[in-house]
This record gives structure tokens, sequence and C-alpha cells, in this order.
């Protein structure tokens, strides 16, 4: 948490101490506006004078007094820490050919706290394990933003990387596209997060590219990607599968309905290609939601 606070200019750095909430999840810092702090039960409000000048400043620091070459990151209204920690950015987008070139009038941050939370995984792996192939269902986990897919997977990862003895499952080799840096919070090449002995990570690349790239030279047995949602997504996965790759993903979304709304995403269904798709609630808890198995049995998964 140090790390995160040294951001912050000294007043409110001491202010957010005095303040200070367990298991920070966000830090959001909004011009003209009271900083708040939020974890999983409650927040709390601040009263800091925030300036358009305090957020340049923080700015400058996340940047390391070089915002030109984060330019990239900005124009995608996020930025990724050292740890895995991610600072979305608001403010005034500037356009061209239809594509964000720039952000100015910076206006709102938001620090989403990363952390490992070990063995959070344990209820979602009996829905995700094939114990009888040693292998995984084709898994989709879904849920509103911020609710925790991320630490999910990363949990996931770690388990069936390693191996889980209790489960009589053996380790398979797994491959990670983190075109954002937050599931293995990468540092010079190294990732920071324990995500298994099995595990190689590409990143800082989009999820299409890299899973094509790591199928064909890493023979991963799992595919894992944070967050997808493009056609070439959808197209990437379909390439995988056919490949004889298994894989994880997660994806935002609220229910199976939303999911099935969504024409991107619902292809996956229509084409037999998602074997699981698991919920996360508000409260974070695991519902298997669609089965392919009961789903060709004709029954209802609920």
């Amino acid at each position: 948490m140090e790390e995160i606070l040294n951001f912050f200019p000294e007043e409110i750095k001491s202010s957010i101490k005095q303040n200070f909430l367990t298991n920070i999840e966000e830090i959001r810092i909004r011009v003209h506006k009271p900083v708040i702090l939020k974890n999983m039960k409650e927040e709390k409000q601040i009263s800091c004078m925030i300036t358009p000048d305090t957020i340049l400043q923080i700015l400058q620091k996340i940047c390391e007094n070089s915002i030109y070459s984060y330019q990239n990151q900005i124009c995608n209204g996020f930025i990724t820490l050292k740890g895995g920690h991610r600072v979305g950015i608001t403010g005034n987008a500037v356009m061209k050919e239809g594509q964000v070139i720039n952000l100015s009038y910076i206006s709102s941050l938001n620090f989403r706290i990363a952390r490992q939370i070990l063995n959070c995984s344990t209820q979602a792996l009996s829905y995700i394990l094939n114990p009888y192939t040693n292998t995984i269902y084709t898994t989709l986990i879904v849920s509103p933003p911020g609710i925790g897919k991320t630490t999910l997977l990363r949990d996931l990862v770690r388990k069936i990387s390693n191996g889980i003895p209790e489960r009589n499952f053996h380790g398979v080799t797994i491959g990670i596209v983190d075109e954002r840096g937050e599931i293995a919070a990468t540092d010079r090449g190294i990732a920071q997060n324990d995500l298994g002995i099995r595990t190689d990570v590409i990143d800082n690349i989009p999820k299409a590219v890299g899973m094509k790239m790591l199928i064909r030279s890493m023979s991963p047995k799992i595919i894992v990607a944070d967050e997808i949602g493009s056609k070439q997504d959808i197209e990437a996965i379909e390439y995988a599968i056919t490949s004889g790759v298994k894989g994880i993903f997660t994806a935002h979304g609220g229910s199976l309905e939303e999911i099935e709304e969504n024409p991107i995403l619902n292809e996956l269904i229509l084409k037999n290609k998602m074997e699981r798709i698991l919920l996360l609630d508000s409260n974070r808890k695991i519902h298997l939601i669609y089965d392919i198995e009961n789903k060709r049995k004709g029954e209802k998964v609920c």
C-alpha cells in the first residue's frame, strides 16, 4: 500500500493514513471533490483540496515525470503500475479518425488496488476441473466490474499450474496473455504474483495476438485471458479450441442473459465453445450458470 501512497502529495497521503480502511480496493481522486476510499463493505470520504494541478502532480509521479512515454496507456484510459495496480483516468478525450489520441484536462484518477488472495478459487475449481482427463472445462467467468474476476483468475492459474494433490489433479502448462499487466504484475519480465511453476506469461500485447503466439511457440494445455470482448478475441479463442487447447477467460456481465445479449460473447455459446460459464456475484460467491453438458441434455442450469 505504501507504494501507492507515495504517488500522492504529502497532505493527501497523511489524510489517507489517518482515515485508513482495511483492505482498501479503490482510491478515487476527483477535481474539487473529496477523496473517496472504498473496500468491499464501506467507503470513506476525506475532505482534501483537489485541484487540476493536484491531479497533474500525481499523474507526473505515476509517469515518472514523462507523461509522453505513457501516452498509449493514457489513451486507453488506464495506467498499470508495478504490482498490478491500475489507475483509471478520465478527462477530455481528443479524437482523430475514430481513435483517442490524447486525454487532456484530466479530472479523475481511480487507483484500483491489486492483491493476491491465495486459495480464493476453491469453490470455482469444483466447476472447472475435469479430473477424469486431468484438464479443465473451457470456462468463461463473468461479473460486473470491480468484483474480483482477476483475483479469482490468478488463484485458479496458480493452483492448476502447480497441481492439486487433494483432487488428484496434476499440474499442466498454462499460457497467459496479460494485455494490461494485471494478472501477473510483470516487472522486467518477472511475474510478481505467484502463478505457479508451469505458467508462461506474455504481456503488453493484444489478447488476440498473444493467444496465437503462445499456442504456436509455448504449447500450452490451457490459455488464459482477462476481460475478453472483441471480435478478434473470439476468433483467437476459436483458434485455440480448435487447436486442442482449453481456456479460462473473464468478461463483464451480470447474468447469462446479459452475455447472451452481447452479440460478440454470445458467439461462444452459439458455437459451443464454452463448456462452463460461472457468475461471480456482488458477494463474491460463484454460481454455475451455464453447463454445455446439461444444455445438450435439455436441462436448464440456474
